[in-house]
């Protein structure tokens, strides 16, 4: 299924805590549809490595993220927004925009409930700028401008983990522990049937 097309535009919203594979996926993704993937942690990361404070950085790649999509969706590609879905206000962006450009919106998280797990995977990636090291390291970034100081981590990906921000419709939630190539065509038939 990895050149498969789609009968209309989508706006595919990745979700998951840090580590999970949202990245992989989407990538994986992008090819089933043949669509952009817009790297949340690709566009803070230069951020930051341009000099900006880590919490400005944080705001500005969002802002980024949404014009890059917008103009993506004017040129008719099919859009993945790989980044975190912590706040409704990310969600109902994108659902917005989605909306906006009569693109049908569709949310996949990807889910790992062992924080564990997603501490090895965080520790042996090549991390960019804006990521973590590990479950317990954050970013060096933030930890220079003082984002977060003292916050119990474990306990942050754990509330990630159990509570997540998703839509009520349009919401495929798969365990990204699996293979991803098939976890993949899941996600393809709940999306274009």
């Amino acid at each position: 299924m990895s050149t498969q097309k789609t009968p209309y535009k989508l706006f595919i919203q990745m979700s998951g805590a840090l580590g999970s594979g949202k990245s992989t996926m989407a990538r994986l993704l992008r090819s089933a549809i043949n669509g952009m993937v817009i790297d949340h942690d690709v566009l803070r990361s230069a951020l930051l490595e341009s000099g900006l404070p880590f919490d400005q950085a944080a705001k500005l790649a969002y802002d980024l993220q949404w014009t890059l999509a917008q103009d993506m969706m004017k040129q008719g590609f099919s859009v993945i927004i790989d980044s975190t879905c912590n706040f409704p206000e990310v969600l109902d962006q994108g659902s917005a925009h989605a909306k906006q450009y009569g693109y049908a919106y569709w949310y996949v998280e990807c889910k790992v409930e062992d924080v564990d797990l997603l501490d090895k995977r965080l520790r042996t990636r090549d991390p960019m700028t804006s990521q973590r090291t590990g479950v317990d390291q954050p970013p060096s970034a933030a930890a220079a401008h003082g984002a977060r100081g003292g916050e119990d981590h474990r306990a942050l990906f754990k509330r990630w983990i159990e509570h997540p921000c998703h839509p009520k419709d349009n919401v495929v939630i798969v365990d990204s522990t699996g293979n991803l190539e098939m976890l993949r065509d899941y996600i393809m038939k709940q999306i274009v049937g």
